[in-house]
């Protein structure tokens, strides 16, 4: 993986511990629209650990390709994953 691992898994810490108080909220049986709130937060820094990963991967793997002549495949790749994030 060629992104800023530090940044990446400092984001996916940040999930992983609005998951856990999530978890807790549901348990507490905590206001329906609190527990919402805080999944769309978690979601918003998971998008943001995967934009960190995908740029990484436009400036590293697919700028390497390009410049090797065989940019085709990774850009198959990333085509397949902008379909699944625009679902």
């Amino acid at each position: 993986m060629q992104a800023d691992s530090n940044a990446v898994t400092s984001l996916l810490k940040t999930a992983r511990g609005q998951i856990d108080g999530i978890l807790k909220m549901v348990e507490e049986d905590r206001y329906c629209i609190d527990i919402s709130t805080q999944l769309t937060a978690t979601e918003a820094v998971l998008r943001r650990a995967n934009r960190e990963v995908l740029k990484a991967h436009l400036e590293g793997c697919l700028k390497t390709a390009a410049h090797d002549g065989n940019a085709d495949d990774k850009i198959d790749e990333l085509a397949a994953v902008l379909e699944r994030l625009m679902k």
